[in-house]
């Protein structure tokens, strides 16, 4: 049997378990929730623009997304 994407069979990280996030630049596009996170419990997919200012908020969950290699 397939293990399904999103499962607890997988090792992905709880949606927004934490309140802030450093992502790089290889995670962008930048979406809530991220690609490696449980999305079942979660709430819609939406991008954020963190390209201009190097952080970005959730408006569903108000998780921070803050750039680590900005510049680089």
């Amino acid at each position: 049997m397939a293990v399904k994407a999103g499962t607890i069979d997988q090792n992905l990280i709880p949606a927004n378990a934490q309140n802030k996030y450093a992502v790089r630049s290889r995670d962008l596009p930048l979406s809530c929730p991220m690609p490696g996170m449980y999305l079942w419990n979660s709430h819609p997919k939406v991008y954020l623009p963190i390209e201009a200012t190097g952080e970005a908020k959730c408006p569903y969950c108000g998780a921070q997304y803050q750039m680590t290699d900005a510049g680089e």
